[in-house]
């Protein structure tokens, strides 16, 4: 079984808080028994969310010698100048090594997505952007560290895809799910 969901701000990739932290967690959205997170999005990213009760699925969706794609829209602050850009698609020298490269091009206009809960904060003085990003691993953090490293901290992290799941195709019609939604896949998709 495979399950699209759009993970809102806020919800720990688990079933339980087991740091106690106050978070929201993945119990509150009635899956079906026995699955799990096929791979994780930090609390505060939103957006597409694998579950499953298959671990060779699992594994194929996550580990990164299969170089499933992972796509972000990524609200920056900052103006996106070429040479940052580059710097993304080259791969970014971060703490822990280089990144692979990745895909990267501006999204202008900027995408029509749900309102976040909390807003994003909004500084009049300080410009922002949304980049699409795509890469092929999954360090921690690794989309929100690559663009601080070439100067365009992340605002707000939305996860569109993996590999081929897309989140705004996930429902019949193309449309969106809504925060917190969940569709089960049809098994011949997977």
């Amino acid at each position: 079984m495979l399950i699209l969901f759009n993970k809102p701000f806020g919800v720990l990739t688990q079933f339980t808080d087991r740091g106690g932290t106050g978070h929201r967690t993945l119990a509150e959205f009635g899956f079906p028994p026995g699955v799990y997170a096929a791979g994780r999005l930090d609390h505060d990213s939103e957006g597409l969310l694998l579950l499953t009760d298959d671990g060779a699925l699992a594994h194929r969706l996550t580990d990164p010698r299969h170089k499933q794609a992972k796509t972000y829209w990524v609200q920056v602050e900052g103006d996106p100048q070429p040479d940052q850009l580059q710097a993304l698609r080259q791969g970014v020298l971060l703490k822990d090594g280089p990144t692979r490269p990745a895909r990267v091009r501006p999204l202008d206009p900027a995408p029509a997505l749900w309102p976040r809960d909390p807003p994003v904060r909004y500084r009049k003085t300080v410009p922002d952007a949304w980049l699409e990003l795509a890469i092929t691993e999954g360090r921690n953090r690794q989309v929100r560290r690559m663009t601080a490293a070439v100067g365009l901290p992340t605002l707000r992290l939305v996860r569109i895809a993996v590999g081929n799941h897309r989140l705004d195709a996930a429902q019949p019609g193309g449309d969106w799910l809504a925060p917190g939604q969940w569709r089960r896949l049809d098994p011949a998709a997977t």
